[in-house]
């Protein structure tokens, strides 16, 4: 019905809305002074919080095998801990909205990592979306206009290690598939995971952000940003279920566009035209390397769908 067509389609322009604006809140508290491994360690906890009431409402458990943890530990570690230091310690120096131009990458790369993997196969129409991704890369890169500051540029390559290890998270979970208990309670156990390796990083490092000191709103900001994501995740993973994998890949691109905006709103960022151009020929790469329809009756809801969900996760 059409009705039932505008509220999915309003479903996803409310995802894409929402993952996008972690991107600048994000920029907001790296900003403030807080540290990566402690606003991880907040982040994780309060996500691993949200779905473990969720699950336990769902009368659910979470299977501790000695496979299960290794996939949670390897989510924990490719999909949360590695990517969000490494996105976290570039978006201090670089704006949102390049950020968030970076992180749609993730289905780009995750089309060579999966070749060499045997997972796929060649692709000339996709190959030609990658090559695209990596021209539109060369526009932010090259120009000397394309970026705010020319010294900027050498935090390009330390911003694309998140979408590297998203990539690789994205094949591997891929390959082994959920084992058995479904994307929620993957992303829990990860989740959990993190948060106990987070905490003595913060610690050692100095990064730790303590409960007891006055909250600011750099501290509301991190809270919030964590918020989002569980809750949009699990109305991502509802979608999915209810239109089907293909429809809701598409929130790529809404997380990219509403990033820039949010971006351009509430931290009164610009851009050249280089970075315009390079939207635009990410979009269409993107769109290029997304794989073929399945059959619905085939369509799942797998921890990641060819690096979509991950491109909102910067920060988690």
């Amino acid at each position: 019905m059409k009705s039932d067509r505008l509220f999915l389609v309003a479903a996803l322009l409310v995802m894409g809305a929402g993952w996008g604006a972690t991107i600048p809140i994000s920029k907001y508290y790296v900003t403030q002074g807080l540290q990566p491994f402690g606003v991880l360690f907040w982040q994780l906890l309060i996500g691993a919080l949200l779905l473990g009431s969720y699950t336990l409402v769902q009368g659910k458990k979470l299977p501790l095998t000695r496979r299960h943890l290794a996939l949670y530990t390897f989510v924990g570690l490719a999909g949360t801990l590695i990517p969000g230091f490494f996105s976290m310690l570039s978006m201090k120096y670089l704006p949102a909205g390049i950020m968030a131009l970076i992180m749609s990458s993730v289905p780009m790369l995750v089309f060579p990592i999966a070749l060499l993997m045997g997972q796929d196969t060649f692709s000339w129409k996709r190959f030609f979306g990658l090559a695209l991704g990596l021209v539109a890369v060369g526009f932010i890169v090259a120009p000397e206009a394309s970026l705010p500051e020319r010294a900027m540029v050498v935090f390009i390559p330390l911003a694309l290690i998140g979408p590297f290890c998203y990539a690789i998270e994205a094949n591997v979970v891929a390959k082994v598939g959920t084992l058995g208990v479904g994307p929620i309670r993957v992303l829990l156990g990860a989740f959990t995971i993190g948060t106990i390796l987070a905490l003595p990083l913060a610690l050692l490092t100095g990064q730790w952000i303590s409960p007891f000191e006055p909250m600011g709103w750099p501290h509301f900001a991190v809270v919030f940003s964590a918020v989002i994501h569980a809750v949009v995740y699990g109305g991502y993973v509802w979608l999915v279920g209810r239109a089907g994998s293909v429809f809701a890949a598409q929130v790529a691109y809404l997380v990219t566009g509403f990033g820039l905006l949010w971006s351009i709103l509430f931290l009164n960022e610009t851009y050249s035209v280089y970075i315009w151009l390079a939207l635009s020929l990410m979009f269409v790469g993107v769109f290029l390397v997304q794989p073929r329809a399945k059959p619905a009756l085939e369509q799942t809801a797998p921890l990641v769908k060819d690096g979509a969900t991950r491109i909102r996760s910067a920060n988690l």
